[in-house]
């Protein structure tokens, strides 16, 4: 009974705790954006300076819970930064936001990732994530975007992008990919079926070419199959 009794007290002081939150963060969205952004932009380079992992997670899946809430420039540059951390579980949530998003707004956050493409360095965590955020949008423009990750000078991101276009399907964006036959840039990729940790080593090329063979549309011929 004691047991119980105390499990149940955990409980409702998490019950209090979940409510508690939930009021803070309306009170902060509820705040004039500029002020909110300044500090939340704050937070974000705290959060990156922060020596305790679970702290800084903690943090930085706050800040883009409340980012989600906000139009503008600053509000996606700065989820796509909290997208760029090391913490994994802040990376979900931010990329939860930015897809999110993208089906309400996809202007907003296309151009948010064009700037990205410009102001993240090779090696950020985010340009291999972001393609795959903007894969389901029906939206017109994500092939062009996508088109402008496969000439990036990030071999990951630009292998993100082939694949997102894989997955899209469309013959008619073969062409976007054609370029990069023979290029030799590598990449390390999971591979199927080898285990969380198995990886194997292919050059953008060896992608590339490997995706037109996916996307190279059928032919039809007439009487196939015909006894």
């Amino acid at each position: 009974m004691q047991n119980r009794q105390a499990i149940e007290t955990t409980l409702n002081k998490l019950f209090d705790a979940e409510r508690t939150a939930r009021r803070l963060h309306d009170d902060l969205a509820a705040m004039p954006g500029d002020a909110l952004l300044d500090v939340l932009t704050d937070a974000i380079a705290s959060a990156g300076r922060e020596e305790d992992e679970d702290e800084a997670a903690l943090r930085l899946v706050r800040v883009a819970s409340l980012l989600g809430e906000h139009e503008g420039p600053r509000a996606l540059d700065a989820l796509i930064d909290v997208l760029a951390s090391e913490h994994p579980e802040a990376r979900q949530a931010a990329g939860e936001e930015i897809e999110s998003l993208a089906y309400d707004r996809f202007k907003e956050v296309a151009q948010a990732i064009e700037r990205a493409l410009k102001r993240l360095p090779v090696g950020s965590s985010a340009l291999p994530e972001l393609p795959y955020l903007v894969a389901e949008v029906p939206e017109p423009g994500v092939p062009k975007l996508l088109g402008q990750f496969l000439s990036h000078k990030d071999p990951d991101a630009v292998a993100a992008a082939i694949e997102t276009l894989v997955e899209i399907g469309d013959p008619a964006h073969a062409p976007l990919i054609q370029p990069l036959l023979g290029d030799t840039r590598t990449v390390e990729l999971a591979d199927d079926g080898g285990g969380d940790e198995a990886t194997s080593e292919v050059t953008i090329g060896e992608l590339a070419e490997e995706a037109l063979g996916l996307l190279a549309p059928y032919d039809d011929e007439e009487g196939d199959g015909a006894a």
